[in-house]
């Protein structure tokens, strides 16, 4: 069995070879080449945690595996460790002989980014002068550092509940010669492309807060009750997704599904936007919303290409097993 340790990741995983890996991904989902297993999430009734497995198989890629890990919202205080843990593991599919373990958190923080950067590049206003962040946790950097090589930004605006974490963002915008501005959330309607990328279980975004022709990559629902859009928001966007059984149970959507305002028909994968069976933004005017729930795939594709990675530069640690 091969083993590649999380201290290695941040050396070997770039933000293309995560960009590249999640967009052939989603591209093979949509042409059923690929699919998803169900998504087990649950709070354990310890240290407030929630753990759960994602997993998939993708004939195309051949590659099969899961991913184990959750969110310790306690960790940061009481140890220093960040709050989502998660290992993935990859498994021949050929015998189902365990192949990989690989460490799966930076590997998370950039597989996510990459998701709602495929979204961008393929949903968002060829002519999108401004970026804003809702949310300024741990993942956000990765979120804003990916988005920003997607268009031609002139500007990032941001938003956070808490406003003293939003330097991190000014940050990051600073890397990329950009000036930042922290808004209300009525200062989204200056905002060409929004990510959000929050734990909120209330609508932060709503309809008021958003212009049309904004692309907004909701990020941050990926469990039952979590929310960051306002149903009437999700009503009326265009709405594409990763996978439509998750956005419509545990993702953005949901919530508009039982209201009775979307049906699952309304929603359109990613990927056939990327293979060109949908056309995607079909206006200037349109509003378009990705909502990224996270699929197991994401994370077997990227752990695949880490793989190959650290056994060409040598790091890879391999056991018997």
């Amino acid at each position: 069995m091969i083993i590649v340790p999380e201290r290695e990741i941040p050396n070997l995983l770039t933000r293309e070879a995560s960009f590249n890996a999640v967009e052939k991904v989603f591209a093979s989902m949509a042409a059923k080449d690929a699919y998803n297993f169900p998504v087990i999430r649950e709070a354990i009734g310890y240290e407030d945690a929630l753990y759960g497995f994602k997993g998939g198989f993708d004939k195309a890629g051949m590659t099969l595996g899961l991913k184990a890990g959750g969110y310790w919202p306690n960790n940061l205080q009481k140890n220093g460790e960040i709050n989502h843990q998660s290992t993935v593991f990859l498994f021949d599919p050929n015998t189902g002989k365990v192949r990989a373990m690989v460490g799966g958190n930076y590997l998370t923080a950039l597989r996510t980014a990459a998701a709602s950067s495929v979204s961008i590049k393929h949903l968002a206003r060829k002519d999108a002068r401004v970026m804003a962040m809702v949310g300024a946790g741990h993942q956000a950097k990765f979120q804003l550092r990916a988005a920003l090589e997607q268009r031609d930004f002139e500007k990032v605006i941001g938003w956070n509940l808490h406003p003293e974490m939003l330097p991190g963002m000014a940050e990051v915008a600073a890397e990329a010669g950009l000036p930042f501005e922290t808004v209300e959330l009525s200062g989204l309607r200056e905002a060409d492309v929004v990510i959000s990328i929050t734990s909120s279980h209330a609508p932060i975004i709503l309809a008021e807060h958003i212009s049309p022709g904004t692309h907004i990559a909701c990020m941050g629902t990926d469990t039952k009750g979590k929310q960051e859009a306002g149903v009437d928001l999700i009503s009326a966007a265009r709405l594409f997704t990763d996978e439509v059984a998750q956005a419509i149970s545990i993702g953005e959507c949901q919530h508009a599904i039982n209201a009775g305002r979307i049906s699952p028909s309304d929603i359109t994968e990613l990927g056939a936007v990327i293979n060109g069976t949908h056309d995607g933004r079909t206006s200037d005017d349109e509003i378009t919303l990705f909502d990224g729930t996270g699929v197991g795939l994401q994370d077997l594709a990227v752990s695949a290409a880490i793989v190959d990675l650290a056994l060409a530069k040598g790091v890879a640690l391999e056991v018997d097993f």
